[in-house]
């Protein structure tokens, strides 16, 4: 899987910005726990796993459609938002429609693939409002913009999607191999024991972990598992930290 940040955040970011985002410098190493939007199934049981360990979490935000047949920045998540926001949590765009940055085109535009399969051309204006009508739309809701971050769906950019973010001010957050929790993969395939065992097995100082509130394919859903996997994790003498903006 796409690994760009993880292995930087604990040398360059760290130093100047670790503490202030959570880290203790007693800690053998830091982790960075990532939460895309999803279905939200999820949401609130992830929401209580974080307040039993007392970590904060980096959650990056879609208008996508949940288990509940609305959408997730509609008016009937903004208590669920809010609360997250008290706790401390940070939070960055994960574009508007959840499309797929997939190819780029002449005059620095790019192919934008929706859910529904149909394709759009954006130029780097129309790319900069995919990113900015979460934060607008989460600034409604909470009263709290969103910090300078965003995540493109599936990890996937390409060199003028990322051009375009940066110029309207957000920075592109991946994540590391060893981070990718599996949440979305075919849970008779990889089973939520052999996911957390490679986990546990694989993180490493500075490491980016991504994960769902919610994922529409898998069976045997993974977010239970984030409980041992953070108790163990937290046993091994990490500390977690949200993304520094």
């Amino acid at each position: 899987m796409r690994q760009s940040l993880g292995g930087l955040l604990a040398t360059a970011l760290l130093a100047s910005a670790g503490v202030a985002h959570g880290a203790d410098p007693a800690c053998k190493g830091t982790l960075y726990l990532t939460l895309d939007t999803g279905n939200m199934r999820h949401a609130e049981a992830i929401a209580e796993i974080l307040k039993k360990h007392r970590i904060r979490a980096t959650f990056f935000v879609a208008q996508e459609k949940t288990l509940r047949g609305d959408m997730a920045l509609d008016a009937g998540w903004a208590g669920y938002w809010k609360a997250r926001v008290a706790e401390g949590h940070a939070f960055g765009s994960h574009t508007w429609q959840h499309g797929s940055f997939r190819k780029d085109e002449a005059g620095g535009k790019v192919t934008y693939r929706l859910m529904d399969g149909s394709q759009r051309v954006l130029d780097a204006e129309q790319v900069c409002t995919e990113l900015k009508k979460p934060d607008l739309r989460f600034a409604e809701l909470t009263g709290r913009r969103l910090d300078p971050l965003w995540r493109a769906p599936g990890g996937r950019t390409t060199p003028n999607t990322l051009k375009a973010a940066e110029a309207c001010g957000y920075r592109h957050v991946d994540w590391a191999a060893a981070g990718f929790l599996g949440d979305e993969l075919p849970s008779d395939a990889y089973p939520n024991e052999a996911l957390l065992k490679r986990a546990l097995a694989g993180l490493r100082d500075g490491d980016i972990l991504m994960a769902h509130l919610g994922i529409w394919s898998r069976k045997d859903p993974f977010a239970p598992m984030l409980d041992p996997l953070i108790g163990g994790l937290k046993a091994r003498g990490f500390c977690f930290a949200t993304i520094p903006s």
